[in-house]
């Protein structure tokens, strides 16, 4: 259920086409899969000469690539150009669970697997528990750890393994209706949770807006929340061995305030990604959006009647003078560990996530927030002026949100059931206006009874 992380400069300018099919990129997790064995010639400890890998890359070559990135054949080019050797066939599959279930297949079959593909992070510990991806540290990935933001590395890294390299995150911020908050007589944006409930009685009684609203059909957003929070509701020791910790103290007050707001008719409760929800935005319903970093240019697509009445800032905070945020969205590239051709996957992989061009291109064409340092601190991107936002250098606003995210945060290897069984619990109260805690209690009863049933010992 994690929604995708587009944006970046030009992407504070660009249509609703391009976030759409972004938005996807991180929806649910995922499940099982087939283990393969390691390709010949895969290096068991030291990074591989560079005599090895000149050769790999001076060798014809061709390389089969799931992605549901629109245009990624730009930055495909830009790879080949460089290694003129190697031959890449981009194909796109589908995306979180409907490509995750063709990975398995074709892994179960023995053929037509890809050599590289698009993974979300929440994804990955699905397919690492049943060895199908190929550790890159032995490639020369663990030498890229200091080009990323450290908890964006530590989503596609585990003692010393690395499965992935980031291509897109979701830091998440509050963007707001300045014009709706105003006329409430509110000038600046919420600073606290306690502010935000504060401001939502107030927006509703003088505007007949709600603030926000908290989606029943979405764990992401909700995980999200608990992110910031400090809650860490999952865990995995990367074997057989699973946490499930969702409705401890910290959880239970999270989804309490929520509920109360819910209650009092001063949150709406929405299913997100509907006609009724893009309506909403679009006409003053919601004078607010708990979102990603991805945000800020779907909304612009979704909501271009509202240009210049938007504004992006920082969560609110449970501590004032803090400032904590959670992730909402992203995904890597992946190898998997049955490709005939490990160096050249590898180096498809890194090149065009870590160069500096590529990256930054993703960015600019298919509206990624980045991860990479180097695109993170350049002025061309953090400095940008959106005229949907009123003139503010949005980009720069997630960009410090994104130093904010507490770097460890887990996935279970079942995010899939975890996405699904959240509707049919803490979703289905959010959606009753009922008791969140139960609803919290009985996600938490789901997972570790699923996780039981798997063969997990479940703790």
């Amino acid at each position: 259920m994690m929604r995708k992380a587009p944006r970046t400069a030009t992407a504070l300018g660009s249509g609703i086409l391009v976030a759409a099919l972004l938005l996807s990129s991180c929806s649910s997790g995922g499940g099982g899969g087939g283990a393969t064995a390691s390709p010949a010639g895969t290096p068991s400890a030291a990074t591989l000469p560079q005599a090895e890998i000149d050769k790999a890359m001076t060798t014809p070559t061709t390389l089969t690539f799931w992605t549901w990135v629109p245009n990624i054949t730009d930055e495909v080019a830009m790879f080949q150009k460089q290694y003129p050797a190697i031959t890449v066939n981009v194909e796109n599959v589908g995306n979180g669970p409907a490509q995750n279930t063709k990975i398995r297949t074709a892994l179960q079959a023995g053929s037509g697997a890809p050599d590289v593909v698009q993974m979300r992070y929440q994804d990955m510990s699905s397919f690492t528990v049943t060895k199908s991806l190929l550790d890159l540290a032995p490639y020369g990935a663990n030498d890229l750890k200091g080009d990323y933001v450290d908890w964006v590395w530590n989503q596609v890294s585990s003692k010393g393994q690395v499965f992935g390299i980031p291509q897109d995150s979701g830091p998440m911020g509050n963007l707001y209706r300045d014009d709706i908050l105003t006329s409430a007589g509110i000038s600046q944006p919420p600073a606290t949770w306690d502010d935000y409930a504060t401001a939502a009685a107030t927006v509703k009684s003088k505007t007949g807006s709600y603030i926000s609203n908290l989606a029943p059909n979405d764990a992401s957003q909700m995980l999200g929340l608990l992110w910031q929070a400090g809650v860490k509701p999952f865990a995995y020791d990367g074997e057989q061995t699973v946490g499930v910790a969702l409705n401890g103290d910290v959880a239970k007050k999270v989804v309490a305030y929520w509920q109360k707001l819910i209650q009092a008719d001063l949150i709406s409760v929405d299913p997100d990604y509907t006609d009724q929800w893009y309506q909403g935005l679009a006409a003053g319903k919601y004078a607010g959006w708990i979102t990603a970093a991805w945000g800020p240019v779907f909304l612009q697509g979704t909501a271009a009647s509202t240009s210049g009445k938007w504004r992006a800032a920082e969560l609110p905070q449970w501590v004032a003078g803090e400032h904590k945020s959670g992730n909402w969205g992203g995904s890597a590239d992946a190898v998997l560990k049955s490709t005939k051709n490990p160096i050249a996957a590898y180096e498809l992989a890194k090149w065009i996530n870590n160069d500096k061009s590529s990256a930054t291109e993703f960015t600019t064409k298919q509206l990624f927030f980045p991860t990479l340092k180097s695109v993170l601190s350049d002025p061309a991107f953090v400095d940008l002026k959106s005229d949907f936002y009123g003139g503010q250098a949005v980009n720069k606003v997630f960009a410090q949100v994104s130093d904010t995210v507490d770097v460890k945060f887990e996935w279970l290897p079942y995010m899939d059931f975890a996405a699904s069984s959240y509707k049919e619990t803490l979703g289905k109260a959010i959606s009753d206006k009922g008791d969140l805690t139960a609803g919290l209690d009985a996600w938490q009863k789901a997972l570790v009874d699923y996780g039981t049933q798997q063969g997990f010992t479940v703790k």
